[in-house]
C-alpha cells in the first residue's frame, strides 16, 4: 500500500499541519492549549513538590502519584510545545530525527500512563481491601518492581514499532496531516507498505490497553464490594466519591485515545479528518491537566499540605488516601 508518489527528494523534515481542515481556528485553539499545558506543568510540579519535601507523603501512594506526574509532563511537553508552535506561528516544520523522537516518547509514554493507572488501581485495591497488610504488600522494593516493568514494557513496545517506521522510505509527500508525529499518520507518508507498522501498534496497544483495564475494572469492583460493606455511611460516601473521581479521569484517558486509535485505522472517510485529530491532540493534554486535580489536590494529605504552610500532624486512617 503506498501512501503518495515517491519522487527522490533531499528533504529531510516534515511539515505538520496542525488540524487539517480547521486552520483558521488555529488561534483559537492555542488559547485553551496554553491553559491547559500551563495548568499540567503547575499542577503536577506542584504534586511533586509537595511530595518530596514532605517525608510525611513519602509511602506506596504517593510514589505512584509522584512517577505518574513525571510522566504526564513528559508526555504533554513532548506535544504541546510544537502544537502551540503551529497554532501560535504556523511553523510546523520537524526534522526526521526530532519527529521519530516525538513519536516514540508520545507512544512510549501513553503505554507507561496505561500501566501507572493499573498500579495505582491496584494500590487503592490493597489499602481498601486489604488494609492490614497495606505496607507489607507495598514495599518500596514492590513500587520499584512495578515502576521498572511499567518502563520496560512501554520501551519494548515502542522499540520495534519505531524500527519499522525510521527504517520506511520517506521519498514522496512531507506534509504530515497532524499536529505531532502520531504513527499512523507519519507512516502513511512512507512509500512503501506501512501496513505491517499499523497492524503491530494497534495489536500491541489493544492488548496493553485491554488487559489493563480488565484488571482496573477488575480491581475496582472488589473495592466497591468492600466499601459498601463499611459501617459508615460517610467513610462509604467519601470512598465512592473517590473511586468515582479515578474512574472518570480513567474514561477521559482511555475513551479519546481507544477511539482514536480505531478511527486512525478504520474509520478513513467516515469519521472528519480534523476530529480525528483533535481526539487524538486532547487525549495527551487533557489528562496531564486533570490528573494532578483528581489524583493529587482531591487528595487530602496533599490539599492539606498545599493550603495550609505549617507542618501538619500525620493524620492516621483505616486506607491510606481516603
Amino acid at each position: 500500500m503506498l501512501a503518495s508518489p515517491c519522487n527522490q527528494t533531499s528533504d529531510n523534515s516534515f511539515i505538520l499541519v496542525g488540524i487539517p481542515g480547521l486552520e483558521g481556528a488555529h488561534l483559537l485553539l492555542a488559547v485553551p492549549l496554553s491553559l491547559m499545558y500551563a495548568v499540567a506543568l503547575v499542577g503536577n510540579t506542584l504534586i511533586l513538590t509537595v511530595i518530596w519535601v514532605d517525608s510525611t507523603l513519602h509511602e506506596p501512594m504517593y510514589y505512584f502519584l509522584c512517577i505518574l506526574a513525571v510522566v504526564d509532563i513528559i508526555m504533554a511537553t513532548s506535544v504541546a510545545p510544537k502544537m502551540l508552535n503551529i497554532f501560535w506561528s504556523g511553523d510546523g516544520i520537524i526534522t526526521f530525527t526530532a519527529c521519530f523522537a516525538q513519536m516514540y516518547v508520545v507512544h512510549a509514554a501513553t503505554a507507561a500512563e496505561t500501566g501507572l493507572l493499573l498500579g495505582m488501581a491496584f494500590d487503592r485495591y490493597v489499602a481498601i481491601c486489604k488494609p492490614l497488610h497495606y505496607q507489607t504488600i507495598l514495599t518500596p522494593k514492590m513500587i520499584l518492581g512495578i515502576s521498572l516493568a511499567i518502563i520496560v514494557r512501554a520501551i519494548l513496545f515502542m522499540t520495534p514499532l519505531s524500527w519499522m517506521v525510521i527504517h520506511l522510505p520517506f521519498y514522496g509527500s512531507h506534509m504530515v496531516p497532524h499536529s505531532y508525529c502520531e504513527h499512523v499518520a507519519v507512516a502513511k507518508l512512507a512509500c512503501a507498505d506501512y501496513v505491517p507498522s499499523s497492524l503491530y501498534s494497534l495489536i500491541g496497544s489493544s492488548i496493553i490497553v485491554g488487559s489493563d483495564v480488565s484488571f482496573i475494572a477488575t480491581s475496582y469492583s472488589l473495592i466497591l464490594q468492600a466499601v459498601f460493606r463499611l459501617s459508615s455511611r460517610d467513610a462509604r460516601l467519601k470512598a465512592l466519591s473517590t473511586c468515582g473521581s479515578h474512574v472518570g479521569v480513567m474514561v477521559l484517558y482511555y475513551l479519546p485515545g481507544l477511539v482514536s486509535q480505531y478511527v486512525e485505522c478504520f474509520g478513513q472517510g467516515v469519521v472528519p479528518l480534523h476530529t480525528q485529530v483533535l481526539l487524538a491532540d486532547f487525549y495527551l493534554v487533557i489528562p496531564p491537566t486533570l490528573n494532578p486535580i483528581i489524583y493529587g489536590l482531591r487528595t487530602k494529605q496533599i490539599l492539606e499540605r498545599v493550603s495550609t504552610p505549617s507542618p501538619l500532624c500525620n493524620t492516621a486512617s483505616l486506607a491510606p488516601g481516603w
